[in-house]
């Protein structure tokens, strides 16, 4: 790291990039209460800005902003009385059950994220609240930021991200990870958070664009430092493989207008080589060793997409069976329709019909525009194109991104091409 007077702006915001959470997690778990906590750790960062680019980084940036930090909290405790005393109590109350030490001045920031994941990932919390609440304090996005992500109003957001502080507060959940026999049942809504987060730069559910890589891209850096704190758990492997394994196609996944491209028509030579190997090694990882879970099992089945040369080659038997696994695993909708879709292209297109036909009365379908799409596409193999546009025509109003629905207007509009 650059150390000298007049390091450029953009290393030392990297370096904020790294030890924020880490800088949040620390006084969340000194002094208890986040508000407290995120607004000492924005003032140490102002602090730094300042400082850092005439100064040059210090040797050890965590500890320093640790330092200032939490002077600006004992400052602020000193300036309100009553609020000190009630986060005294607090905090008397949490050392009773997990005692916190001593800091020390010279010691590096110790990495506490993952007590902050779970924390923000607590099932006392609505799930929306959890995924604003985790890129709020774990991916440092501000409220406005967090907001557009979603799509959504600043002022909802923040009624959002306020009501789950509220509801730590006021709940006293407790800041601390889950010992080993809760730790199987919160795991996954850990992990959920971050694959939400993924899916949604992935694949977002409105606007303009098909694609948010920096969404997608902070999940998997989410994903790497649980993987570097639980190193143990074959799910989080999972979770990081599965993502860098989709992730890997983005290139492709665009045309040069933006336009949607679908995987039988992707140039694979584009997909990212380096990505595809991380994400298979990860996989083997969380499929060795005891059973499966469900992210590993949908890691393979996108590893065996990847190593496919083309898409006619692709393994579908493998896929279908690795469906079947998942299916064991967690039954739902939207398995099932996958799981229909990879039938079709093993045994034919009336065979996945069917099988989508039998799932017609399922609520959580209902609305749901990749299922229709599913429907409409098979339709036109089969060659029966009034039914084909008038499924096209349903899955155009339901959906969420432009790009797709400008792939249903070609589709559509080939269609009726072909019958006039």
């Amino acid at each position: 790291m650059d150390e000298r007077p007049g390091t450029p702006i953009a290393s030392v915001e990297a370096v904020f990039r790294e030890e924020r959470g880490r800088l949040l997690a620390a006084l969340v778990r000194r002094f208890g209460d986040l508000d407290l906590a995120e607004e000492v750790t924005s003032e140490a960062i102002e602090a730094a800005l300042a400082r850092w680019p005439v100064d040059g980084v210090p040797p050890k940036p965590g500890a320093w902003l640790m330092t200032t930090a939490r002077r600006k909290a004992v400052d602020r405790l000193r300036r309100d009385q009553v609020f000190a005393t009630r986060l005294a109590i607090l905090r008397v109350e949490a050392d009773r059950a997990d005692p916190v030490p001593p800091p020390d001045p010279g010691a590096d920031l110790p990495d506490e994220r993952l007590q902050l994941f779970f924390t923000c990932a607590h099932p006392a919390l609505a799930a929306e609240d959890r995924t604003a609440l985790t890129l709020r304090c774990l991916a440092g996005l501000t409220t406005p930021e967090v907001a557009r992500a979603f799509l959504l109003p600043t002022a909802t957001m923040a009624k959002r991200i306020t009501r789950a502080k509220k509801k730590i507060s006021e709940a006293r959940i407790p800041f601390r990870v889950p010992g080993a026999d809760e730790l199987p049942e919160r795991l996954p809504g850990v992990l959920q958070v971050v694959y939400s987060i993924f899916t949604e730069g992935y694949a977002a559910s409105s606007g303009p664009d098909l694609l948010r890589l920096d969404l997608a891209e902070e999940a998997i850096r989410l994903a790497r430092i649980l993987r570097r704190l639980l190193p143990q758990q074959r799910e989080v492997a999972g979770l990081l493989g599965l993502m860098l394994l989709v992730h890997a196609r983005r290139e492709a996944r665009t045309g040069p207008d933006g336009e949607l491209v679908l995987l039988e028509e992707q140039d694979r030579l584009r997909w990212d080589a380096p990505m595809i190997e991380e994400g298979t090694v990860l996989v083997t990882v969380a499929l060795t060793g005891g059973p499966p879970g469900p992210y590993g099992v949908q890691g393979a089945i996108a590893a065996v997409h990847a190593e496919a040369a083309d898409f006619a080659g692709t393994d579908w038997p493998q896929i279908v069976a690795l469906y079947d696994v998942l299916n064991a695993l967690g039954p739902s909708p939207v398995v099932a329709v996958n799981r229909a879709v990879a039938v079709a292209m093993r045994d034919g297109p009336q065979a996945g019909l069917d099988l989508l036909d039998e799932l017609a009365a399922e609520p959580l379908l209902r609305g749901y525009h990749p299922y229709i799409a599913a429907r409409a596409d098979l339709l036109e193999r089969l060659g029966r194109d009034s039914q084909a546009a008038e499924a096209y025509r349903e899955a155009l109003d339901l959906a969420g991104t432009e790009p797709e629905r400008e792939l249903i207007r070609r589709r559509l509009a080939a269609i009726e091409r072909g019958g006039s």
